[in-house]
């Protein structure tokens, strides 16, 4: 029988603290070898609690979503850079994967991704939603079939992603991500929304709908999944 939680919080301070536990269960459990990270802002008090936190991720291999292609690691607004700034840098991990965003070969980075996560499946999936529904990059119309791939940013992630960079030319219009049928692989999916602008996107996971236009609900078919939201 499927497991589907939905976490009500005061904050994202409580949302922390709800993550910690149940990676700290899944730790003592030895049941989390291979962790599925995401970006932005949600993630952000997500990760300084974790670093502050005793646990020990050393024996846990990492794998980012997604990120933009043409930016180098050293880019602030690449999510390699997040990553480390926010998490990588402050807690060790066995191994760290994020998507090349400086491969030359598109393809080819997108098939090497993808056998890396199918060598290493994944025991917990973290993830945000955007305002129209996509998660990872997978925009709104995505296949739920696809695995890791490069997509068109729509003009609505653009605009959201626009509050980070300082000249709008600056960003990218295509990124790597996971697939949704990536995603789907993971055994555990821990959903985090925050805000009035995301409760479209919850009320459509929580609706009775399936539809590739809201990428989201695909989520409605997996076996395991955590929703932790303010949005009441």
């Amino acid at each position: 029988m499927a497991f589907f939680e939905v976490i009500h919080v005061a904050n994202q301070q409580e949302a922390a603290s709800i993550v910690q536990e149940k990676l700290e269960q899944d730790l003592k459990a030895n049941t989390l070898n291979v962790l599925g990270l995401a970006t932005g802002s949600t993630m952000i008090p997500i990760y300084k609690n974790l670093v502050e936190s005793s646990l020990d991720f050393s024996e846990v291999t990492a794998f980012n979503l997604d990120e933009y292609i043409g930016l180098a690691p050293t880019n602030v607004n690449s999510y390699a850079y997040f990553m480390q700034e926010h998490l990588f840098s402050r807690k060790q991990f066995k191994e760290t994967n994020i998507p090349n965003g400086n491969a030359m070969d598109l393809d080819a980075e997108c098939a090497r991704y993808e056998k890396q996560l199918n060598e290493h499946p994944l025991d917990i999936q973290f993830l945000g939603v955007g305002e129209n529904g996509h998660i990872a990059f997978n925009e709104p119309g995505t296949s739920f079939n696809s695995v890791t791939h490069v997509a068109n940013l729509t003009d609505s992630t653009l605009g959201v992603n626009s509050q980070y960079f300082d000249d709008e030319e600056e960003i990218p219009h295509t990124a790597f991500t996971m697939g949704i049928a990536s995603i789907m692989k993971a055994k555990k999916i821990i959903l985090l929304a925050f805000g009035e602008k995301k409760r479209p996107a919850i009320d459509a996971l929580l609706g009775d709908t399936i539809s590739e236009e809201w990428p989201i609900t695909v989520l409605k078919n997996h076996p395991h999944v955590t929703v932790i939201t303010d949005i009441k």
